[in-house]
């Protein structure tokens, strides 16, 4: 069998019809996020920068934002791939993930673990899991959402569960103003399993506005390159939540200043093959 065509992607990233009740974690801070970001939005910017399509990884709870996004996908094939939502701790887990059963576009799920009350136990709850080890079973990916606190706890997770690929979103959320010693150490045992990939995503958002440049940023990067390899690295925005920091275009450009100087095949792992692989996407966007 042949690979599939190589693509440029944006692995990461959210669409919304905004209503308050949905998005508690969108605060007064955050309050240009809130209003509707749609396929229609996304598309001009991923023309501008290259890139041939996207993941659209859930934003909310519940099993409709699953479904909302299955048929964003459905509607525009770009969207090359869902990262829903499910509640793993339910015990009637199989019979939720036999609704999409027949949604090939169903790549994966997310929680906001880092918005549980205590995430390191959420992580250890023998019902989550289980959970997660019947989703490993079913070939789903799974994305860990946590803050660097927590990269312990979520390297104790990843070992425990090994049986297909898990994703850690925004390199752990490091704490970028107290620099990048502290959260490279508890982040090199993670990175060292196989089975574990990494998206470079977030990382503006979690800057101050005077580290929100590639030299600030750079030692985040390489560090992540150094441990985890291109292989197992790939672009996301993070799109719309990036806007908070700056223009789509700019959160590429900042990565590109960054990559220069690896291979052409590096380059391509990150900004689309992991991805692809990963996920298991097919080539020839449309």
């Amino acid at each position: 069998m042949s690979s599939p065509s190589p693509l440029r992607l944006d692995a990461h990233q959210h669409f919304w019809r905004y209503r308050a009740a949905d998005y508690p974690w969108i605060g007064t801070a955050e309050a240009d996020l809130r209003r509707d970001f749609l396929p229609q939005d996304l598309r001009p910017l991923l023309d501008a920068a290259d890139l041939d399509g996207c993941i659209a990884v859930q934003a909310r709870a519940g099993e409709q934002e699953t479904d909302a996004l299955l048929e964003m996908a459905r509607q525009h094939p770009w969207i090359l791939g869902v990262v829903g939502w499910v509640d793993l701790c339910d015990p009637r887990l199989e019979q939720h993930l036999e609704q999409w059963r027949d949604a090939p576009g169903l790549k994966g799920f997310r929680h906001q673990i880092q918005d549980e009350p205590t995430p390191a136990s959420f992580m250890a709850d023998a019902r989550f899991s289980r959970g997660l080890q019947h989703l490993q079973q079913q070939g789903y990916v799974y994305e860990v959402l946590i803050r660097c606190a927590d990269l312990d706890a979520a390297t104790a997770l990843c070992q425990r569960h090994d049986r297909h690929h898990l994703v850690l979103d925004h390199l752990g959320k490091p704490d970028i103003a107290n620099g990048p010693v502290g959260w490279a150490e508890h982040l090199a045992p993670l990175a060292a399993l196989p089975h574990v990939s990494c998206k470079l995503s977030g990382l503006l958002t979690e800057a101050g506005p005077e580290q929100r440049n590639a030299r600030a940023l750079r030692p985040y990067i390489e560090l992540a390159l150094e441990l985890f390899g291109a292989e197992r690295l790939m672009f996301g925005s993070d799109w719309p939540v990036c806007l908070l920091a700056g223009e789509y275009q700019g959160t590429c450009q900042l990565l590109q200043q960054t990559l220069g100087p690896l291979s052409p095949d590096e380059q391509q792992a990150i900004w689309g093959g992991t991805a692809q692989r990963v996920y298991h996407l097919e080539g020839n966007c449309p």
